[in-house]
């Protein structure tokens, strides 16, 4: 498609082979077919888009906004791909260079060396598909969209659906209108979806949506309380009884109401009251209690 409205050169060449090859297409015709000294891989360059469709090129936006597209696209197949290097290079400069290594190493190469701290793994295998992956922290949350990223056996995929299972299993995590980063790979079944749901084939159906929901939902929050990304409890500071120590201790009250109960000790119902002097003691010491709690 690209070759039909662009001048494109392709040079390719596999492992074993001793030499590459190399194609120049314009407008869908080949106008050169040649060997070329080449490493193994890929390299396509793409120059003058819709050259051939004058008309087409009115619907190009800026450059910056066609470049931003371009890096999304880059972005999807990189992720996809993590055993495969990628090169990027935009006007000679270099954008990208990605080496071949684990999809942790890739997002931060893609993203940045921040990401390292804030990627948590997140991994479920079921009967029904297995999921893999990694999502970012809450506290690392941005205000906008664009780095989720959802991959259904390894083709990038959007889906509301699944984003939202993502974004409930945070729930009371994340702050006020953001979202999180997250790259999540579900293994399925083709047979169990439907990719002739959308042109692009950035839209598939599930047989049983509400499964999926309910395992990509739990494999989130497994993550998430794994390895400790709920907020936990600060022990040294005691939130629900923050007395004031400006007051006596309860410990001094209390001793005080139970010197006023000595008068019992002693009587000649001392055996008959032994218990009930518990009791009030034990009433005392309560009610004091609640009323310092209450006064707080």
């Amino acid at each position: 498609s690209i070759a039909a409205v662009a001048q494109v050169e392709l040079k390719t060449k596999t492992e074993e082979a001793e030499l590459g090859t190399c194609l120049q297409i314009e407008a869908s015709e080949v106008k050169k077919q040649t060997h070329v000294a080449q490493t193994k891989g890929t390299t396509i360059n793409v120059k003058n888009l819709f050259y051939n469709v004058p008309a087409r090129r009115n619907f190009l936006k800026s450059n910056p906004v066609e470049l931003r597209h371009i890096i999304d696209e880059f972005q999807r197949v990189a992720l996809a791909h993590p055993e495969v290097a990628f090169n990027f290079h935009q006007n000679d400069i270099d954008v990208y260079q990605l080496i071949a290594g684990k999809l942790s190493q890739r997002i931060v190469g893609l993203f940045g060396n921040s990401y390292k701290e804030q990627l948590v793994p997140v991994e479920e295998k079921t009967d029904q598909l297995g999921i893999k992956g990694y999502i970012g922290k809450p506290e690392y949350a941005k205000k906008t969209r664009g780095e989720q990223f959802f991959f259904v056996n390894d083709r990038f995929i959007k889906s509301g659906y699944l984003h939202h299972a993502v974004v409930n299993a945070f729930e009371g995590l994340l702050p006020t209108d953001t979202y999180p980063f997250y790259v999540l790979f579900i293994s399925i079944d083709p047979a169990r979806i439907d990719v002739n749901v959308h042109p692009t084939k950035t839209e598939i159906k599930f047989d049983d949506e509400r499964t999926i929901y309910g395992i990509m939902n739990a494999a989130i929050r497994q993550a998430i309380g794994a390895h400790n990304v709920s907020p936990s409890l600060d022990f040294e500071s005691d939130v629900n009884f923050s007395f004031d120590r400006s007051r006596r201790p309860v410990r001094d009250d209390f001793s005080v109401k139970q010197q006023n109960y000595q008068k019992f000790k002693g009587s000649s119902h001392q055996n008959e009251n032994s218990e009930w002097n518990k009791i009030l003691v034990s009433r005392t010491f309560i009610i004091n209690f609640t009323r310092n709690k209450m006064m707080i």
